[in-house]
């Protein structure tokens, strides 16, 4: 039950995050709050800014958080190296992190990450290890591998160094648009939901946090509403990277207070999204990335008249995938479609 859980401001606070800023600030992007007009008027905001974390170092936020928690280990961890499990984001946030502190880093990562995914992250330096039909098989595996092998396992958000390297995304957002309603962000293991919430909560609490989940991975919004962590047995959504199966305690102990409100959306509204981010706003954001727009145009979250801004988390995506979800999502938006014809005698009549 939720009684056991840490106190929030235990796992991360604002002067966290705050370090957290200054310790990675010369090693990551400060990512642009890219204003849509286009988007406001098809959500009915009053503005509608995007967060393109899809151009940060390694296509994703997640070097904030991973770079944060290994500069802070002792000599000796470093030496010994870390091993992490990752769907993909993280696995490249860990491995390039590793290789400009100079630690050995060992990624392990589920059977159905992307190709992309993988290459990248061995580029960037990582022993990349295949293991598990989904996350939280090659999660099993990883710290195992870590116990085995005398290594520091890095969680990919259920940590207080990777939550507060995450919430520097909010600190920016604050900076950039000191007047927002509305923060709309994906949920997966929930380390970037909560460290966003903790900035907001502490510098404007009139703003909500909003997180999003595909509804093949909905696990937040029940856990919120028995107060305790609910999991789930399987996923099936397209955006493997909130395909997580639970919150974990320490992001729980957050989210549940910090945080205004989960919302879910299908996998062809997220399509449509992808789409649509492609073409009105030049960007290629993988389904993850772009389930909170989703959720602005979907309605699931109303933000009528507000200012609005959307956290689009990454842009790790397969080009072979984003096409065949950008098909579906001009399908979906009835400007496309894929015709069959029964022929008799081919090919005299053709």
């Amino acid at each position: 039950m939720s009684s056991g859980l840490p106190d929030p401001e235990d796992v991360v606070s604002l002067a966290d995050v705050e370090r957290a800023h200054d310790r990675i600030e010369s090693v990551v992007h400060r990512t642009p709050l890219d204003r849509s007009t286009t988007f406001a008027e098809m959500s009915g905001a009053a503005s509608v800014g995007l967060k393109l974390e899809n151009t940060q170092r390694t296509g994703s936020f997640k070097i904030r958080g991973a770079y944060n928690a290994i500069a802070q280990l002792d000599a000796d961890r470093r030496e010994r190296g870390v091993v992490t499990a990752s769907a993909g984001n993280h696995a490249q946030g860990v491995a390039l992190a590793g290789r400009l502190l100079d630690v050995e880093t060992t990624v392990v990562v589920p059977e159905v990450t992307p190709a992309a995914k993988i290459a990248a992250t061995r580029g960037y330096g990582a022993r990349v290890v295949v293991e598990g039909d989904i996350y939280e098989r090659s999660y099993e595996h990883a710290l195992d591998l870590a116990d085995e092998e005398g290594k520091t396992f890095v969680h990919p958000f259920d940590d207080e160094a990777v939550i507060a390297g995450q919430g520097t995304v909010g600190l920016e957002l604050v900076d950039q648009s000191p007047d927002l309603d509305t923060v709309v962000v994906a949920v997966g293991g929930g380390g970037l939901v909560s460290g966003i919430a903790t900035v907001l909560a502490a510098t404007d609490p009139s703003t909500r946090v909003v997180g999003v989940q595909p509804t093949g991975a909905a696990h937040a919004k029940p856990s919120i509403d028995r107060d305790e962590i609910y999991e789930l047995s399987d996923v099936d959504t397209v955006a493997d990277g909130i395909a997580d199966t639970r919150l974990l305690e320490k992001t729980f102990a957050v989210v549940r207070r910090r945080g205004d409100d989960v919302v879910t959306v299908d996998d062809r509204e997220t399509a449509v999204a992808v789409a649509l981010l492609a073409e009105r706003a030049k960007t290629v954001a993988e389904a993850a990335g772009a389930a909170p727009l989703a959720a602005l145009l979907s309605g699931a979250v109303d933000v009528t008249d507000e200012r609005v801004a959307v956290v689009v988390s990454g842009g790790n995506v397969d080009l072979a995938d984003h096409a065949s979800l950008s098909k579906r999502g001009l399908a979906e938006l009835g400007r496309r479609v894929d015709l069959r014809l029964a022929v008799d005698h081919w090919p005299g009549p053709l």
